[in-house]
């Protein structure tokens, strides 16, 4: 099967196939690495307690952006 073929019988698929099309071969490039995501688990839960806490204080996307591009630019 070409290319080509395979593109367009996958784009012909329900979304939700195409999600797990998409999600297998963004796995084949880029396979799990179960220490990583354990680090990243344990980061985010941190960061959800901080939250919770009050400990730091949430933006909005929109501000956080702001900041970054007034930085860059600037």
């Amino acid at each position: 099967m070409k290319t080509k073929d395979l593109i367009a019988e996958a784009i012909s698929l329900p979304v939700e196939e195409r999600a797990i099309v998409v999600d297998s071969i963004l796995r084949s490039l880029n396979p799990p690495d179960s220490d990583i995501d354990k680090k990243w688990a344990a980061i985010a839960r941190r960061r959800i307690s901080e939250l919770r806490s009050v400990e730091v204080k949430a933006l909005p996307g929109e501000a956080v952006f702001s900041r970054i591009w007034k930085h860059r630019l600037g």
